[in-house]
């Protein structure tokens, strides 16, 4: 275990991704959302562009909660350098999602609206995703 001093200066690693979803596989805040089906990396450009599709379709009706924050740096070196010299400078961030996890989140909408909205979202996405709907929403 590091000390809370060079904590901050550790290097992060790429790591797997293996298995499902360990946490935020269940709804908490609203009553329609869409779910990864598959492991990958969201860009924090891509979650931006989903959020504006479905807001805008929404006509900003109801409300939109994003579940996935893009917390880990991706590093790349300038094209033509030679090798060492360290890690290369932070280009973006992404964040890392596993099969389950819930991305996005809508309530205050009817489900024809949501559904569509959502789908919308999905579209911005690089991974396969599933529309859900909550237990205690009731179809009229």
């Amino acid at each position: 275990m590091l000390s809370p001093k060079r904590q901050k200066f550790r290097k992060m690693q790429k790591g797997r991704m293996k298995g499902n979803s360990q946490r935020g596989h269940r709804l908490s805040n609203g009553m329609f959302g869409i779910k990864s089906l598959e492991s990958k990396f969201i860009t924090s450009r891509q979650i931006e562009a989903a959020r504006i599709a479905a807001t805008r379709y929404m006509k900003r009706e109801g409300q939109l909660w994003i579940k996935i924050f893009p917390d880990k740096p991706i590093t790349k070196k300038p094209l033509e350098v030679r090798m060492g010299k360290g890690k290369g400078a932070p280009e973006y961030f992404v964040a890392v999602v596993k099969p389950g996890r819930i991305m996005f989140e809508v309530a205050g909408v009817s489900l024809e609206i949501a559904k569509e909205a959502l789908r919308l979202a999905a579209q911005k996405l690089p991974c396969k995703t599933k529309f859900v709907i909550a237990n205690d929403y009731e179809l009229v």
